[in-house]
């Protein structure tokens, strides 16, 4: 039923590595947020993990891969002990989290989109789910942060569009049966390059136009 892109070794691997880097940030910005421990490890594990779980719980794929794989559940754990303890020196390497949670971003949306399109669901619907399982987390993660989700706010650099860019090359390549571990890893990278793009030039999504006399800047 499953079309595994990858070695299972391999994808349980990469998988794990992207929920401990998500993890990484949500622990963060409960740090930020002045949390305990306890908000910390639900921030990392909702960062890391939300996603998925939204995923899975759509497409009846129960029970839900975070709650029935051990190393999905405890890996965000470890990550909110690391930034409990370590945290000062976790936000001095904060260019090198963001360049790893690109890569988790890109290997989720082909991830989540192959899961979907398996259990049944259109291009559309499997692009969408794509996206929510690579940025659905981090949306969890400000909303019981107190904030505007990052990937809603203007001033921003883009997220979803370079998910939705790679879950999009992934529906294509499905339709013409050349989907393989090579152009799998393609759409993922591509997603990646646009985010690390996104970050270094600043790029946004445009906002609605201004007119007469309307207010030219809102946070």
């Amino acid at each position: 039923m499953t079309s595994q892109i990858f070695p299972s070794d391999v994808q349980q691997t990469l998988d794990l590595v992207g929920i401990f880097v998500f993890a990484l940030s949500g622990g963060l910005l409960a740090v930020r947020k002045n949390m305990d421990i306890f908000g910390i490890c639900v921030l990392a594990e909702v960062t890391a993990l939300g996603g998925g779980v939204m995923r899975d719980l759509v497409i009846g794929a129960t029970p839900v891969a975070a709650f029935s794989n051990l190393g999905y559940f405890s890996t965000p754990l470890v990550a909110g002990l690391v930034v409990f303890f370590l945290h000062p020196e976790v936000e001095r390497i904060n260019r090198a989290v963001q360049t790893l949670d690109a890569l988790g971003l890109g290997l989720f949306c082909v991830t989540g989109t192959v899961k979907a399109h398996d259990f049944g669901l259109g291009a559309v619907s499997s692009m969408a789910l794509g996206m929510v399982t690579a940025a659905g987390g981090g949306v969890m993660r400000d909303m019981l942060a107190g904030e505007i989700p990052s990937l809603l706010r203007w001033d921003r650099e883009i997220y979803a569009v370079p998910a939705l860019v790679g879950s999009a090359l992934v529906v294509l390549l499905i339709g013409l049966d050349h989907l393989t571990a090579v152009t799998g890893t393609a759409a993922a990278l591509t997603a990646f390059v646009l985010r690390m793009c996104a970050l270094r030039y600043g790029w946004r999504a445009p906002r609605a136009w201004h007119r007469n006399g309307s207010r030219t800047s809102e946070e």
